[in-house]
């Protein structure tokens, strides 16, 4: 049986089916989704841009609390259950988030909110990943995280449509969060569904040992924690820049839109990058490739600059993701879920950061050029560091 074939089996493929629902619950709309209805957000209730820096970073504490926890073994044998209760606290937090006007009880809602998201990455993650691994399906990886850019998708389309605006008086900000609420509902029942029981791994049911902390995974938990500072401030302010710039609420949508295809295409086309480059070289590709984005994004005219930015953030970060966790359980055969944590945990601290220090730079300086041209030169060094370390890191995963 082929690869193809073992990837289209039905308990395989429902599996994958699964796994991407899950990411585009947790994370196109429980994470991503902040993104288009931030300028809706700022408009309806007052939300200065250090504000919303503030709410998104609370959002990425969550996250980092998450992936701390999710590192030690109590959750041993019961991962399903605690992904899919995740999932439902994701729907239940959105619809929150359409209820209060206070920054305070925002970010409280959004720190719970990346709890959710980290613990269905790293428990529904660990199945899905785990089944594929298994069966030695290359293609559920592009699958999985497929999802979490056409969440990103759906969610700009969501926004677009406001199915609920002029509902019982709605703003236009509680119409986009009470619709991505409702469509996390119905995402989190298809994945009760089909989600099978695991994890399921090469090593059966035996407890990981600890993690060893070789030069390769630390040199890549360190760029991946980077890359979260570098690709978080345009993934937090992409359409707000569109509106501050007078792009439009077409081109605001269209930008959204285009970073959410792009990335639920790019786990799979950089799949062909990877026999030529090998998987640490498309990583470092990426990295340099983003970097070029995040400087076009703020140096392009309307209304090329918001799309070309979010055309290529998509086409990047979602591969950088995958790609970077799928190095670090290979550098980590014996504690993968381990290594997934820890590195998510870095991705973590990154995120928190970039969202406070771009919304405070641009209450000062009237734009978010500065912020983003800092990222760029953040992505650009951890690509060149990846490119000097490539033959150690490409041995060890060959080892």
């Amino acid at each position: 049986m082929t690869t193809l074939d073992r990837t289209h089996s039905p308990s395989l493929a429902s599996t994958a089916a699964a796994g991407a629902i899950a990411m585009a619950v947790a994370m196109g709309f429980g994470r991503f989704s902040y993104t288009p209805i931030l300028p809706a957000m700022m408009a309806d209730l007052g939300i200065s841009p250090a504000d919303a820096g503030v709410i998104a970073s609370a959002n990425f504490v969550g996250y980092l609390a998450g992936a701390v926890l999710g590192a030690y073994g109590w959750a041993h044998g019961h991962e399903r259950r605690i992904g899919l209760a995740a999932l439902a606290a994701t729907t239940l937090l959105l619809a929150a988030m359409g209820l209060s006007s206070s920054v305070v009880v925002l970010s409280l809602i959004r720190f719970l909110a990346g709890l959710a998201s980290a613990f269905s990455m790293i428990f529904i993650s660990g199945i899905v990943l785990g089944h594929g691994l298994l069966a030695r399906a290359a293609n559920v990886p592009a699958v999985h995280f497929g999802g979490v850019g056409l969440g990103i998708a759906f969610s700009s389309l969501c926004v677009w449509a406001a199915p609920l605006a002029g509902v019982a008086g709605l703003s236009a900000s509680q119409a986009d969060w009470l619709t991505g609420a409702l469509v996390a509902l119905i995402g989190t029942i298809i994945v009760a569904l089909l989600l099978p029981a695991g994890p399921v791994s090469g090593s059966g049911a035996a407890r990981e040992k600890p993690l060893v902390w070789t030069r390769p995974l630390t040199v890549v938990t360190l760029t991946y924690g980077f890359f979260g500072f570098g690709y978080v401030i345009t993934a937090t302010f992409l359409v707000t820049m569109a509106r501050d710039a007078s792009g439009g609420h077409s081109i605001e949508f269209l930008a959204w839109l285009l970073t959410g295809v792009s990335a639920a295409l790019s786990v799979y086309l950089w799949r062909f990058a990877v026999p030529r480059f090998g998987l640490a070289g498309v990583y470092a590709i990426g990295l340099l490739i983003e970097a070029v984005g995040l400087v076009l994004t703020v140096s392009l005219p309307l209304p090329y600059a918001p799309l070309a930015g979010g055309l290529m953030l998509g086409a990047t970060f979602m591969m950088i993701t995958a790609y970077g966790l799928q190095i670090g359980r290979h550098l980590a055969p014996e504690s993968p879920r381990k290594a997934l944590a820890l590195m998510t945990a870095a991705f973590g601290i990154g995120q928190i950061i970039g969202p406070v220090v771009a919304g405070w730079l641009a209450e000062r300086t009237g734009s978010f050029s500065a912020p983003t041209l800092i990222a760029a030169a953040v992505l650009f060094v951890c690509g060149v560091i990846i490119l000097v370390e490539l033959k150690r890191i490409s041995a060890a995963l060959l080892g």
